[in-house]
């Protein structure tokens, strides 16, 4: 038998986790077509070592964004690398998606239908 507690849990968890994936899906299609491909590829699950890697990378040049070229930008782009494979992040990148919904409404909405 299941504890009901970690059965209530457990849903919950599952389905911040599909909140989470839903915003981050929203945020992909915004991208411009080769950064949506860079980051598709980047988040299949065979390339952890990669993800790691640029992840750390781009945190770091984040956190030195008063730098030329680098900016606070990679802080975010480097979180949600690193989210797919750290369970702790993914609560964080989770509460920065939620914020950018919040605070950024058109960044995650869906494109307008092309004419043509």
């Amino acid at each position: 038998m299941t504890d009901p507690v970690t059965a209530a849990q457990s849903t919950r968890s599952m389905q911040a986790e599909h909140l989470r994936r839903q915003r981050l899906e929203r945020l992909l299609r915004r991208l411009p077509a080769r950064g949506e491909q860079a980051m598709r590829w980047l988040l299949q699950p065979g390339r952890i070592w990669l993800r790691g890697i640029l992840g750390c990378a781009l945190i770091v040049g984040g956190v030195l964004g008063f730098l030329p070229i680098l900016g606070l930008w990679m802080l975010p782009l480097g979180i949600i690398l690193l989210a797919e494979d750290v369970p702790l992040l993914r609560r964080f990148s989770a509460r920065m998606l939620e914020w950018i919904e919040r605070r950024h409404p058109n960044w995650m909405a869906p494109l307008p239908p092309e004419q043509g």
